[in-house]
């Protein structure tokens, strides 16, 4: 399935099953496409050999961090991504299976939520640069790119990170709905201010919070603040050429809203 000329993916993390069951659900959607969470992959062998007998295009891969706590901004802010110091050593060896892995299915992207940056915070900031230095490095040498997952900052924050760390294996996976769940600032405009480093983006949405220091709502595509329209002359404007991948994080029937978003960004064909 396409959107325009951009391949439609599904997030497999979202569909909460197994391999045969993103294949099944997926199958009945009618989209061949995945972003693929690979730690599974990584930490069992068996699941690898799974994904390689289906038949699907792999756009990107995801890895995620066994510490990380979604369950409050203030959670995620020191749990997320490079940033604990004390699981920096495996979370390294995690992501450099991952790669691993990536490579082995012959996919150019592998994404992550980096964490939190902050600038204010010297030293803080340098151990950030110096461990997605790392991993970039890492994922460079298997022939990949690195894909940072926007949400913990603002579009202007995260591109000066990425022009201060200047590596050519790094780029961004944009979410729109972060930029409005973290209360970072319009997705629209984030997408123009990061034009440069985005090579796949989610089809997310979501509605911004209106007490600050807590999450904003995740709803289903098109009845969110992102704006189908507006994201899609966004996305032409900038002359993205990737592809689309389709995340559900929250929600009863997380089948049926992939399914209606599916349908609503078919219908930009139409």
């Amino acid at each position: 399935m396409k959107c325009k000329n951009w391949p439609i993916a599904v997030c497999t993390w979202s569909l909460q099953t197994d391999i045969s069951g993103v294949a099944e659900a997926i199958g009945k959607i009618g989209i061949e496409h995945v972003h693929l969470g690979i730690r599974g992959a990584v930490e069992d062998p068996h699941v690898l050999a799974e994904i390689q007998e289906q038949d699907w295009t792999v756009t990107a891969t995801m890895i995620d961090f066994p510490q990380e706590d979604y369950s409050s901004l203030d959670a995620i802010k020191v749990t997320g991504g490079v940033v604990p110091d004390d699981c920096w050593a495996a979370n390294k060896q995690l992501f450099a299976g991952a790669a691993d892995k990536t490579a082995t299915l012959g996919v150019e992207f592998l994404s992550m939520h980096a964490g939190f940056i902050d600038e204010s915070n010297a030293a803080h900031a340098k151990k950030f640069h110096d461990r997605i230095k790392c991993l970039a490095d890492i994922a460079a040498e298997k022939g990949l790119t690195l894909l940072l997952e926007t949400g913990q900052e603002t579009a202007e924050e995260l591109k000066a990170f990425l022009e201060e760390l200047a590596h050519p294996a790094v780029g961004v996976n944009f979410d729109p709905a972060n930029m409005i769940l973290y209360d970072k600032g319009d997705p629209i405009e984030a997408m123009r201010v990061l034009a440069p480093w985005i090579k796949h983006l989610h089809v997310k949405d979501a509605t911004r919070t209106k007490v600050p220091g807590t999450w904003g709502a995740e709803v289903p595509w098109g009845e969110g603040q992102v704006g189908i329209e507006r994201f899609a002359a966004a996305l032409e404007e900038i002359g993205f050429d990737g592809a689309m991948a389709i995340e559900r994080e929250a929600g009863d029937d997380r089948v049926g809203d992939i399914a209606l978003a599916a349908e609503r960004l078919g219908a930009l064909n139409a």
